[in-house]
């Protein structure tokens, strides 16, 4: 028999028939819309991706697929692209589970139901923590126009709350009905559509589909467990019975279901016109009613240009400035900005950095925005585009119709602030931040899984240990095996399939960038939901960057860097001391600086302080600023795939002439002697040579960039070869740059963004050159950032002649500061030249803050600052009594050795503290009664070295190594002082503590590690096949022996690896970090 949908005045006038047991599938199976699907962005409950489903659901010819996660949006531009891409057609929506009522699909109709929807899901989700929502019923006790309901009645249907939201969304609701080969399907089909009858409501097929295919089953049950945070073994029901919740065949479903079912879903599907692309974003109006913004820009870019002149320094040498081509500039980028209208969006960043200046925050934008004269003038940006080649169609341009995107840095302490501002100027309803999706790596994939399959926490912490903590490739079987598992086993099979399907760029969950916003003229819960920051006072988007660039929406980055914070620390502690200084006063030209720079003396300095970047530096040998952009870009992934580095390195030196077949290759490349290092410089022989429209550039810096994981460098491969001959080159120079354009696709660097960074890269130089007590200090102070601890700091510091004193209760800040250098030094200092300070004005010793006590705290430190100003600290229990100092704040004081002053060395500072009796507040005037003295015996070496890294991360008394050196020397270890008067190719043994572990992705594999002893550093070269058959030594050693061969090349000395020693042993309970870099 046949069945057909009935209204609901006849509906309950007719009996329910037994379907399942006359349905035969049909020779041309029904066509099928799927209504209820989730992708993998209903975190930990969807097995695929958007992209998988569409693939799927477009080869079995399904109409529309609905993409509906619950309680989110986060995964819909990705549908979109999937959509496009397929040509399958998509439907927004949404599933809830309603507190106290119904589960149930929204599904998006139109442009109101979009807007209906996000505010639904916003308001769920502002209501509960990160990650959660809370739906109510009150909010849909509201007109919900634009949106369909399908009530998803569960294992035992309730009537009321179907017929509760069928009220809410009359004659738009319809009670789903998803069979998925239960024991009693007849039954379900038969009860769920007298249910429909009875509530008055049209039923329809849909299928709770959760995968793409059913081999995702057994993943599909793995997140399950991981979501409910218990093993397999304990989920029960909670796991699916079986794994029909993928896209079935429209065959199967026609076995399954009555055909008015199925086409019921294609007759809900044909109602959702909706279609992203309808958005319309309005960035918000940032000029007065009746006030032109063009006219305004216009106002605030002249007042800054004749400003800027004003001030600037002499332009470089050989350079006069054209006023007239300035002009011309700026009435060419501005022409651009007004006809895409984006005069607001200029007007934003201004204002914002406006106020950050105000505040007395440091702030410089980079990227692609440093090609702006206009940007420049508004003070947004530091760079002169003129002074640097800038290319503003890098930034903007007309044909391309993309929004700006212009990323300005702030102090990262201070940045916060600037965010909380934008959030005041705009409300939360018309401000957030944008998301970031947080992709599952190695070793989070691992570590879920191996819980979810069962094993025991101390097997899943030994698997993971030694992982990459970025990496993205599941455990080897050498690695399993080395760890003491049985590769080969079930489990361990299991463990590294899993593990590899969720490194299929699986999403784990949504997190915020780093300070990305997007602003709109109308509440933003209208274009997308939005939830809560993990942090108070933060609300975020549920799409990432690339989404809101696929939707031509705009955002402002106010992005955090650790370098201005230290450079602005650098500044107040020179101000503090009498040698008031501003960035602006920092030369752009000092030899001492230069020649710092071309040594490789870079620790702690901006950009150029990498393993990479510091063996670099002596070859190319920057000597003016412009060298400094090309060597922050040429240590990139592009010009290194590309095979620009030697040419480049060979011109420079002379070994090689540069080759320029025409006079406008020469124009582009003659400042990178003929290598096209720069993205600009790609964009430029494109139209300058090639014949390519400013637009059409464009797109190729986007393809070569995009290559690698789409391919689609190809069409332009043909146009460029032969735009590039017919412009005057050969064909085989043409195949070469072309070749060199492609390593872009490993990352290429904006000339824009190099030049910025370049700056601060020689500011901070000329810092530690000049300042080096005060840089050192601040970049303590400026912590955690960069590539380098405290301790290496320090060393460092002491290398260049600075005195470095202990953490003292009589004298530490909360932060390190500056001591004027008035007695003698210890002898252990004596070798340390007064030249290192005498530019600090002083010269300066390094006091040790509290900060690098472990554990202690700002405020106690404030206690500590505020009661030795009224009087010092007669002994250890006028200090706790002083400053309100618990027995935990006093026995870390202890430990760090910062009590020394009052009460000895650390046996005898701990005893007495022991001995402080607890405050009471009627005799907090009185003092403790005098005790007998007690001979309590002094530490030794070993004791206060351990004692130091323990509480300070670093000790001013003995290198661990010093300690252990007459053991090295007996075995026949070298150390870093001694490697320079080794022969190039000796083979020699060298131990250190290990700093620093990095593998670049352009190393070929090879790891870099820095050791560190007594004397200084030295670079360890370890090649991929040493470190898959030494991992362990390689990635858990703290002190590691190196045997390998001495390798000088320009000054620069290397220890290639040929074996590894883990001496851990040697060190007994003494704990260092590194910092590892992958």
């Amino acid at each position: 028999m046949s069945l057909r949908l009935v209204g609901p005045d006849e509906s309950r006038h007719l009996p329910v028939p037994r379907v399942l047991e006359h349905v035969r599938p049909q020779a041309a199976p029904a066509k099928y819309a799927e209504l209820h699907c989730l992708s993998n962005f209903s975190f930990l409950r969807g097995a695929s991706s958007a992209a998988e489903l569409f693939e799927r659901a477009a080869s079995q010819r399904y109409s529309k697929l609905a993409i509906t996660d619950e309680c989110t949006l986060a995964g819909i531009v990705r549908a979109r692209r999937a959509s496009l891409a397929t040509g399958l057609p998509l439907i927004v929506g949404s599933e809830f589970a309603i507190e106290a009522g119904p589960r149930c699909v929204l599904l998006v109709e139109n442009r109101a139901g979009y807007e209906v929807l996000c505010d639904l899901i916003t308001r769920a989700r502002r209501r509960a923590a990160k990650g959660g929502y809370r739906s109510l019923r009150e909010d849909f006790e509201r007109p919900l126009p634009g949106l369909f309901a399908l009530w998803l009645p569960g294992e035992h249907p309730d009537a009321a709350q179907g017929g509760w939201l069928r009220d809410r969304l009359p004659g738009r609701t319809w009670l789903a009905v998803e069979l998925h080969r239960g024991p009693d399907d007849d039954r379900r089909l038969q009860a769920l559509l007298a249910l429909a009858a009875t509530l008055g409501i049209p039923a329809t097929a849909s299928g709770d589909v959760h995968m793409h295919v059913r081999g995702r089953r057994m993943l599909q049950d793995t997140l399950t467990a991981i979501r409910l945070r218990v093993p397999l073994s304990e989920a029960g029901y909670a796991l699916f019975p079986n794994g029909e919740r993928h896209l079935r065949t429209r065959r199967l479903l026609s076995a399954i279901y009555p055909a008015e079912l199925l086409e019921e879903s294609v007759r809900i599907a044909g109602r959702c016109t909706f279609e992203l692309d309808e958005l319309r974003y309005e960035y918000p109006h940032e000029v007065a009613a009746g006030q032109e913004p063009a006219a305004r820009l216009r106002e605030l870019v002249e007042e800054g240009i004749a400003e800027r002149w004003r001030t600037r320094r002499p332009v470089p040498a050989g350079k006069d400035v054209d006023f007239q081509q300035v002009r011309r500039t700026l009435d060419h980028e501005l022409a651009i900005i007004a006809s895409l209208g984006y005069e607001h969006y200029f007007l934003t960043v201004h204002d914002i950095v406006r106020h950050a200046r105000s505040q007395g925050i440091l702030c410089q934008g980079r990227g692609s925005s440093a090609n702006s004269l206009v940007c420049y003038a508004l003070g947004i940006t530091e760079l002169n585009p003129g002074d640097a080649h800038m290319l503003f169609e890098r930034f903007v341009s007309a044909e391309r119709k993309e929004p700006p995107d212009i990323d300005v840095d702030f102090e990262h302490e201070r940045r916060e602030e600037v965010l909380q501002y934008v959030f005041s100027k705009y409300g939360r309803e018309r401000a957030a931040l944008v998301a970031v999706v947080i992709h599952y790596r190695a070793r989070s994939a691992v570590r879920d899984v191996a819980m979810a399959l069962g094993l025991p926490t101390d097997q899943v912490d030994r698997i993971v240990q030694g992982m990459d903590r970025w990496g993205m490739d599941p455990p080897s079987d050498d690695y399993l095996a080395e760890r003491g598992f049985d590769p080969h086993s079930a489990i361990m099979r299991h463990l590294v399939e899993l593990a590899a399907l969720l490194l299929r760029d699986f999403p784990r969950h949504l997190s915020q960038h780093p300070g990305g916003f997007v602003i709109s003229q109308r509440p933003l819960s209208t274009l997308v939901p939005v939830e809560n920051a993990a942090m108070d006072g933060r609300t975020v988007v549920q799409w990432d960057k690339d989404d809101l660039e696929d939707l031509g929406i705009m955002k402002v980055d106010c992005l955090a860097l650790g370098m201005l914070t230290c450079i602005r620390r650098t500044l107040d502690l020179l101000r503090a001391h009498g040698r008031p200084m501003s960035m602006q006063d920092i030369p752009r030209d000092d030899a001492k600086t230069w020649e710092m720079i071309q040594r490789a003396d870079t620790i702690g300095v901006f950009q150029i302080e990498s393993r990479a970047q510091m063996s670099m530096l002596p070859r190319l040998k920057p000597a003016r600023y412009y060298d400094l952009v090309v060597q922050v870009a040429i240590v990139r992934p592009g010009p290194i795939q590309g095979e620009m580095v030697h040419p480049y390195l060979k011109r420079r030196s002379g070994e090689e002439l540069p080759e320029y077949p025409t006079p406008a290759m020469r124009e582009v490349l003659e400042r990178t002697l003929g290598v096209p290092l720069f993205q600009e410089q790609v964009m430029a022989i494109a139209m300058k040579v090639a014949g390519y429209t400013p637009g059409e550039a464009d797109q190729l810096r986007r393809s070569m960039a995009a290559w690698k994981s789409h391919g689609d460098m190809a069409p332009h491969r043909e146009r460029l070869v032969r735009g590039l001959v017919d412009g005057g080159c050969d064909a085989e120079f043409a195949e070469r740059i072309f070749n060199q354009l492609k390593g872009f696709g490993s990352y290429g660097f904006p000339e824009s963004h190099a030049a910025s960074f370049a700056l601060l890269a020689w500011q901070s130089s000329y810092l530690k050159c000049h300042h080096p007590a005060a840089f050192a200090a601040a970049l303590i102070n400026s912590q955690p950032m960069g590539f380098y601890s405290p301790s290496q700091i320090v060393q460092d510091a002491r290398r260049h002649g600075v005195e470095v004193r202990p953490v003292d209760v009589r004298y530490s800040a909360w932060d390190c500061t500056l001591e004027a250098v008035r007695a003698a030094r210890r002898p252990e200092d004596a070798h340390a030249s007064a030249s290192g300070d005498a530019h600090d004005g002083g010269p300066f010793a390094i006091r040790l803050g509290l900060r690098m006590v472990k554990g202690f705290d700002e405020a106690a430190a404030g206690r500590i600052v505020t009661a030795r100003a009224h009087a010092p600290f007669a002994d250890v229990s006028d200090l706790s009594m002083r400053a309100g100092l618990d027995a935990r704040h006093m026995a870390r004081l202890a430990d760090a050795g910062a009590l020394r002053a009052l009460a000895g060395h650390r046996h005898r500072a701990r005893w007495e503290v022991a001995g402080i009796e607890a405050r009471r507040a009627l005799f907090e005037q009185v003092r403790a009664p005098v005790e007998a003295p007690v001979t309590i015996p002094l530490p030794d070496a070993r004791e206060e070295v351990q004692a130091d890294y323990g509480m300070l991360g670093l000790s001013l008394d003995h290198h661990p190594v010093a300690l252990l050196r007459p053991r090295l020397r007996a075995r026949r270890h070298r150390s870093s002082k001694e490697l320079a008067g080794v022969g190039d190719g000796s083979s020699v043994t060298c131990t250190g503590l290990v700093t620093l572990r990095q593998r670049p992705q352009t190393a070929s594999g090879i790891t870099f590690v820095t050791l560190e002893d007594e004397f200084g550093l030295i670079n360890v070269v370890v090649r991929r096949d040493l470190a898959e058959r030494q991992r362990r030594a390689l990635v858990e050693s703290r002190l590691l022996s190196v045997r390998g061969c001495v390798e000088h090349r320009q000054g620069v000395i290397h220890l290639v690896a040929r074996s590894l020693q883990c001496l851990d042993a040697w060190l007994g309970p003494l704990r260092m970090g590194s910092r590892d870099f992958h």
